[in-house]
């Protein structure tokens, strides 16, 4: 609860933050209406009035804060619905991403991260820490049109983009597959990169880790190196991956509105894109109010897993 209470002041910073950078961009969403569609600037004072986009700033900031307590946060001016209900429809889309990029970075991160720091300084640490450090290096937006080139286009073997196959009426198991078909290379294009953080973070804890009192005394009693891997190495170092973890859930908010807008994923990331580039602060504000609770939750959840895996810390804590 005192957690909670505590990201309060958090939230609203975020919140009022984000309403007001973009009430200060040039131009509104009539201005970013007309643009789009080449209408003339007559209609613009009609379209203010009926959209509500017009008055001061205080009118605006007033108008705002009553969406926010409304309990639907506000009228979309894009998309002309509660921005809760737009938001909601796209949350599960970026969950699904998210979720599948983070276990790909845990997962195959971890265990590469426990091939290379089972032996410090060997051939195969050095080959995975210089492969991590080049995908860490490439933006994921150039790995996503690089996947897209490679394995969707050159070889087709994975689909472009979108989440289902168009004009397919699928059904069951089969429309299970396409849509994780669609999925395969956004989730590469977001999850590699922390794939290599997680893995250089788990093989440096684990180097430093080998030079501890108690595995040297465990490695002069005649203990097998094999055995020490995992008992006495890898363990203590799992606790800065899984900080790492709760990290890379708020990173890959940001890191989705790319990867959504390259593959054409109706998420919350593209959401936010709309909501820029249309000139909507309902929208965005909506978009940013949940990712910021999403966000907290993961962090509560890391807390928690930490606490579980050394009793030290939630000792601490208390």
């Amino acid at each position: 609860m005192t957690r909670i209470i505590a990201a309060i002041p958090t939230m609203a910073f975020v919140v009022i933050g984000a309403f007001v950078l973009l009430s200060l961009a040039p131009g509104d969403a009539v201005d970013a209406y007309l643009a789009q569609t080449g209408g003339s600037g007559g209609a613009g004072d009609d379209l203010r009035r009926r959209w509500g986009v017009g008055g001061s700033p205080p009118e605006r900031m007033a108008a705002f804060a009553a969406g926010i307590f409304s309990g639907h946060l506000g009228q979309s001016i894009v998309h002309g619905r509660p921005v809760l209900d737009v938001v909601m429809e796209r949350l599960p889309v970026t969950l699904t991403l998210m979720g599948l990029s983070l276990a790909l970075a845990v997962g195959l991160g971890g265990a590469l991260g426990l091939v290379a720091g089972a032996r410090p300084g060997a051939p195969r640490d050095r080959a995975l820490s210089a492969s991590a450090l080049i995908v860490n290096a490439i933006p994921n937006f150039w790995l996503g049109l690089l996947l897209m080139l490679l394995l969707a286009v050159r070889a087709p073997l994975l689909p472009v983009g979108g989440l289902q196959t168009l004009g397919a009426p699928l059904t069951g198991w089969s429309a299970v597959i396409d849509r994780a078909q669609h999925l395969v290379l956004p989730t590469l294009a977001l999850g590699l990169g922390y794939v290599a953080l997680s893995m250089r973070a788990l093989r440096a804890g684990m180097a430093e880790t080998w030079r501890a009192d108690h595995v040297r005394a465990a490695r002069a009693l005649g203990h097998r190196r094999r055995s020490l891997v995992w008992r006495a190495v890898a363990r203590p170092a799992i606790l800065p991956v899984v900080v790492l973890a709760g990290q890379q859930a708020g990173t890959m908010i940001g890191g989705s509105v790319v990867v959504e807008t390259v593959f054409a994923i109706p998420g919350m990331g593209r959401l936010a894109f709309e909501a820029v580039s249309g000139r909507d602060p309902p929208l965005l504000v909506g978009v940013v109010l949940v990712s910021t609770v999403l966000v907290l939750a993961i962090n509560l959840i890391v807390d928690l897993t930490l606490a579980r895996l050394d009793p030290r810390i939630g000792a601490a804590d208390a």
